[in-house]
């Protein structure tokens, strides 16, 4: 790195390299029986070279040709994308606890050990497929700079994931366990996923028409997508958000807080600095229902005659950064998973989703098929709709939230808990 920092800024007026390396172990079980066991190691390397007033990146999986990668950057500076911005000295940053020595202690045959034990929990309980997977990860990302930046983080993480399939259908119910070292699986995550699968078999035709929506922590980011897409910086600048004009102003319900917070150890993947070197801080998207930031990484930050957020994320190194928010969380409530079936009384629950991304995401539409969708009476769960599907305007829909679950559950692109929605557009076949 020291080496390719030498060379790159003989030949541009600023540098930046980002590293990534990592190494990771999975096994998978399906239909309750041992399918897989995976080990995978990864590295790369990111050049971004600034040249009078041009940006150039290029990318390698080793360190072996440091010219060869300096002239491929050089060369992708004739695509003519300008940036005007500085990049940034960071220092000082605040220490978090990112890496659990204890990852190093976890072994694929303990993680089928695992994997056996959930299983094991469920035999004779219920003819579902069941099936489990379990994995380990342990990264290094460094950020180096002409401006003086040299930071690192190191990171692990453990996740097991189970989930229990409806008779010739890929639908399921599912949780999550996540730590920063092996956390085994609890009693009442595997209690939630059997007695929702058992109390849901029976199929019912529920008239169509608006009602009542619970959308599951595993389903809600089908929503809060919309609001990602519409709140990045990207999406400010090129004049294509519905929200562009609404700083300070309500968008949602007040009892909505979306926020960013990359400073939270507790869990897995914290980070104080982002992809480009810049200080990571814990941002409020919307707070109390009213938009608050836009999130940005340098480059729309210029763009747009802002500072960056310290959003600059990169999905690994073949390509540059973009505004993204990696750690988003909506504050809980305070109602139990029972308690929000209790005040909704009748209606549907999003226990998983397909098609999230059909409708205009940046205008905030969605028209999604449950996969499975549940229906409730009187407060309890009394089985499974298919062939059904809801839709909206997020910016209508998280108008009308009745209550929030008090407990964060990881789930696709963030942590968030349970979010009991009314009148909801909701039809099914039939």
């Amino acid at each position: 790195m020291e080496r390719l920092m030498e060379i790159a800024k003989k030949v541009a007026d600023r540098v930046e390299i980002y590293s990534e390396s990592g190494a990771y172990d999975g096994v998978s079980f399906e239909n309750a029986r041992l399918k897989d066991i995976d080990s995978s190691l990864q590295s790369g390397a990111g050049l971004l070279l600034i040249k009078d007033g041009r940006l150039g990146y290029a990318y390698t999986r080793n360190l072996i040709d440091r010219e060869g990668l300096v002239r491929n950057a050089l060369a992708s500076i004739k695509g003519g994308v300008e940036a005007g911005y500085d990049l940034p000295l960071t220092k000082d940053l605040p220490e978090l606890k990112t890496y659990d020595a204890g990852i190093e202690d976890l072994t694929s045959t303990k993680m089928v050990d695992e994997c056996e034990r959930i299983c094991g929990e469920f035999a004779g309980k219920t003819e579902g497929q069941l099936n489990v997977s379990a994995g380990r990860d342990a990264s290094t990302v460094r950020v180096m700079n002409s401006s003086g930046t040299d930071l690192s983080s190191r990171s692990s993480s453990y996740y097991a994931y189970t989930a229990l399939y409806y008779p010739g259908s890929y639908s399921s119910i599912s949780r999550v366990t996540l730590g920063k070292k092996f956390v085994p699986a609890s009693p009442e995550d595997l209690d939630y996923i059997l007695g929702t699968y058992n109390g849901s078999l029976k199929e019912v035709k529920p008239a169509t028409g608006r009602t009542r929506v619970l959308f599951l922590p595993e389903t809600i980011y089908a929503l809060i997508w919309r609001l990602k897409a519409a709140t990045q910086g990207k999406s400010v600048y090129e004049q294509v958000s519905p929200l562009k004009d609404k700083l300070g102003e309500k968008i949602v319900s007040d009892r909505l807080t979306v926020l960013d917070r990359p400073l939270d150890d507790t869990w897995p993947g914290a980070r104080a600095f982002d992809d480009e070197g810049t200080a990571c801080r814990d941002v409020p998207i919307v707070e109390d229902g009213v938009l608050r930031n836009f999130y940005y990484d340098r480059y729309y930050a210029w763009k747009m005659n802002a500072e960056s957020t310290g959003h600059g994320f990169r999905p690994g190194i073949v390509s540059r950064v973009t505004p993204s928010l990696e750690h988003t969380v909506i504050k809980p409530g305070t109602e139990s998973f029972a308690g929000l079936l209790k005040k909704m009384g009748k209606g549907i629950i999003a226990a998983g989703v397909m098609g999230a991304h059909s409708g205009n995401i940046l205008n905030g539409d969605f028209s999604i098929g449950l996969s499975p969708g549940l229906y409730v009476e009187d407060g309890e769960i009394v089985g499974q709709v298919k062939d059904a599907m809801v839709a909206g305007n997020i910016y209508d829909t998280l108008q009308n939230v009745i209550g929030i679950g008090d407990r964060l559950y990881p789930a696709s692109m963030g942590k968030f808990p349970a979010v009991l929605l009314d009148d909801v557009s909701f039809a099914a076949k039939g």
